[in-house]
């Protein structure tokens, strides 16, 4: 990892990440984002901002970050210190993505959760405000997994009305949802001034999100995909992935790594994605899938995979909450 002093000769960097039109963001959202989960959240605090600030150099402009991670104090100091040393010229050129946990989603907590975000991020907006989960806890602590005793209800259309008045506020430039199903999207959809610009998900390989993807691109809603590559090592992730004979064979055959097979296999899917590793050497490699396609016959290849979600979700079902089963969380899209 380079040193503050190493990166201060370095001049502005430009990105060569395509974007996607988004909301009122002029740049759009990059096709390619940098995300700042690990787990245990917090982990890499005192790394962080030094990574952050390694991958602006390298090119990215588009971080993902939450309440929940941690990572949004770190974020906001690396954004600082890359205006200070000209890595970029603007805070604009950046595209900033956070989002709202279970103990927030709840009317009147919106609005100030929000705000401290952006205290955190010592920002003035965000470019995409995301509710985390479609879940409500009640106690204040952002933690996961979340108390069972503490699950209720979950008002979607109160929580989303408050989304939209902090979009109308300009503290988001747009607002979304992550970890929605098609039911879901719809129960939303189906009372709102404010369609979701974006649908936040796990996807990968295998686990493709077929039928969440052709209903968010029919409502206009874009995809981004986190845990491109399974999240191995991570509370939520497997290693399914990471072990797929049938990646490693195409990956060999590319002369590419597995990881630059699946996030090149996700773009051409027409998603964002979001890659996370703290690795310099791994960071380049993730920005190495633009200049080279999939085969016809790797993509049926990839199509063909056994599928089966990584990430169920089973620390917010309890038989005295509001979700009782998988099924019911994720309206049988599991």
């Amino acid at each position: 990892m380079e040193s503050i002093q190493q990166l201060i000769s370095t001049v502005s960097v430009e990105s060569n990440i395509p974007s996607f039109p988004l909301g009122s963001t002029e740049e759009g959202i990059p096709r390619l984002g940098f995300g700042t989960a690990e787990y245990p959240f917090g982990s890499s605090l005192e790394t962080m901002k030094e990574t952050i600030l390694q991958a602006i150099k390298l090119g990215y402009r588009h971080f993902d970050t939450a309440a929940l991670y941690q990572t949004e104090q770190p974020l906001g100091e690396a954004i600082s210190d890359a205006l200070r040393l000209g890595l970029i010229t603007s805070r604009d050129e950046l595209f900033i993505t956070s989002k709202l946990w279970c103990s927030d989603a709840h009317r009147d907590c919106v609005l100030p959760a929000l705000q401290k975000t952006l205290r955190n991020l010592k920002l003035e907006y965000l470019d995409l405000y995301l509710i985390h989960w479609p879940v409500s806890v009640t106690s204040g602590v952002y933690e996961l997994p979340v108390k069972k005793e503490d699950l209720v209800p979950i008002d979607l259309k109160s929580v989303w009305e408050a989304m939209e008045e902090c979009q109308e506020l300009g503290l988001t430039k747009s607002i979304g949802l992550s970890n929605f199903s098609c039911k879901k999207l719809q129960t939303i959809i189906s009372t709102s001034k404010i369609v979701p610009a974006v649908n936040q998900v796990e996807m990968n390989p295998m686990w493709q999100q077929e039928k969440l993807r052709k209903f968010c691109k029919e409502k206009g809603i874009l995809i981004t995909a986190y845990s491109p590559l399974g999240a191995k090592g991570t509370l939520w992730g497997t290693d399914r992935v990471m072990e797929c004979d049938v990646l490693k064979e195409i990956a060999k055959a590319k002369g590419k790594s597995l990881a630059q097979v699946c996030l090149r296999w996700a773009y051409e899917q027409g998603v964002c994605v979001l890659v996370k590793s703290f690795n310099k050497e791994r960071m380049k490699e993730n920005l190495d899938i633009f200049n080279w396609k999939l085969s016809p016959d790797e993509s049926h290849q990839i199509s063909l995979l056994p599928q089966r979600k990584g990430f169920p979700g089973d620390e917010f079902v309890s038989d005295d909450g509001p979700y009782k089963s998988l099924e019911q969380l994720w309206d049988g899209e599991i």
